[in-house]
């Protein structure tokens, strides 16, 4: 089996190249930012960061596929890149420092592509979190300096936290009630939102979130991290991985739970 530790140092260089773009134009008072039709906001960070890491993936794997949030498919074949250069856009433009480069390399196997790599980084908190097939997870400042993620032990809704994003999609999605009686369950509830409850969920400090409404590049790095950390990536409909349209994180240990109450199994 492949090791994936090469990519693993390149999506490093890729995201540490992203980083110093994404954060020179953090907080610029002349920062230009657009609305995509999907009404999403975009800013000219998001679009150069993505440039800056397809430029760099074309000369380094010049072979592999690359998609991205802004600038869509590049390419074929077994290999893929999943970007997403700015996760929480949002929070980018109004000076929030919770946002992060999310960079995944998907392979293709039985069932379609799946996650092998993923980083995530975010520099305005001075956090980075990664994974490769079969190495674990980990958090630190480099791939020398880093602590190994393990999930949560909570095995009772009662204990446990848990952590979305708005209220709206729930809405949306008709899971509201389901969405509002999870949160009766569980001892705390938190809207950290975008990348960071996944993020929590692998090191442990959380046990349970989920997004009604998602796209690949807002979850393939993290999903891998979250399983590489010992946890369980789903969709709402229970199908593994990032392919779903919404996704549910967990310890594992109460994941039936949470698809109970937010896949409308209850």
């Amino acid at each position: 089996m492949p090791d994936y530790l090469d990519d693993l140092r390149l999506a490093h260089v890729l995201a540490d190249a992203a980083d110093a773009a994404t954060m020179d134009r953090f907080k610029a008072l002349d920062l230009k930012v657009e609305t995509k039709p999907d009404m999403t906001p975009v800013s000219e960070a998001d679009r150069a960061a993505e440039e800056l890491i397809r430029g760099q993936l074309q000369r380094a794997r010049p072979r592999d596929a690359i998609l991205g949030e802004e600038y869509g498919l590049q390419g074929t074949g077994p290999r893929r890149w999943v970007i997403d250069p700015i996760d929480g856009t949002k929070n980018y433009v109004r000076g929030v420092p919770v946002w992060a480069t999310l960079i995944s390399l998907m392979e293709a196997g039985a069932g379609g592509y799946h996650p092998v790599v993923g980083v995530v980084s975010a520099p305005a908190l001075g956090r980075r979190w990664w994974a490769a097939k079969g190495h674990g997870a980990y958090s630190g400042r480099s791939l020398s300096s880093a602590t190994r993620l393990h999930v949560s032990k909570v095995s009772k809704l009662s204990d446990a936290s848990f952590a979305y994003s708005s209220l709206t999609g729930w809405e949306d999605r008709g899971n509201l009630n389901g969405f509002l009686d999870l949160t009766r369950e569980v001892w705390r509830t938190r809207a950290y939102g975008d990348f960071w409850p996944y993020m929590m969920v692998a090191e442990g400090s959380i046990d349970l979130c989920a997004e009604p409404e998602l796209s690949l590049w807002d979850m393939a790095a993290n999903a891998i991290v979250v399983t590489e950390a010992g946890g369980t990536f789903t969709g709402l409909d229970g199908r593994p991985g990032p392919h779903s349209g919404n996704g549910a994180a967990s310890n594992g240990l109460l994941h039936d739970e949470l698809l109970g109450y937010l896949g409308g199994r209850y």
